[in-house]
């Protein structure tokens, strides 16, 4: 699967942003999906999460309360929206993809070892 990032932008402190990614193939069901993010110079870190059923998505904390996933399988396209943004929000954002089994559609997976396909990013800026 090919995953196609975009939304990313210039944001003041406070603003909201929403991205979007777009992934290829007829099997997009058959996925659980994930964002991440990777500042300058720190490691890439967990977002949010939908399991292979897509309906409730995990957040981390950092984001909770701010940040709303979505999963709309009938375009292949999984949403990021992103409210109340903060200048620490400020990272490439990355949508992965994680190819499992019946037996653990409901599984959230929030490690990036687990994710098979990655799309190229998009970069978010939030200004102070």
């Amino acid at each position: 699967v090919q995953l196609v990032e975009s939304g990313g932008g210039y944001v003041q402190a406070g603003g909201s942003l929403r991205l979007s990614c777009a992934a290829s193939g007829r099997t997009f069901s058959s996925y659980a999906m994930g964002w991440f993010r990777q500042a300058p110079g720190k490691e890439r870190e967990f977002v949010a999460a939908f399991s292979r059923t897509g309906d409730v998505p995990s957040y981390a904390d950092s984001v909770k309360g701010r940040f709303t996933a979505s999963r709309d399988n009938a375009k292949n396209t999984v949403y990021l929206q992103m409210s109340n943004l903060k200048p620490e929000d400020t990272a490439v954002y990355y949508c992965a993809a994680a190819q499992v089994s019946l037996a653990r559609r409901r599984t959230y997976y929030t490690a990036i070892n687990d994710y098979d396909y990655w799309g190229q990013g998009t970069q978010v800026t939030v200004s102070s």
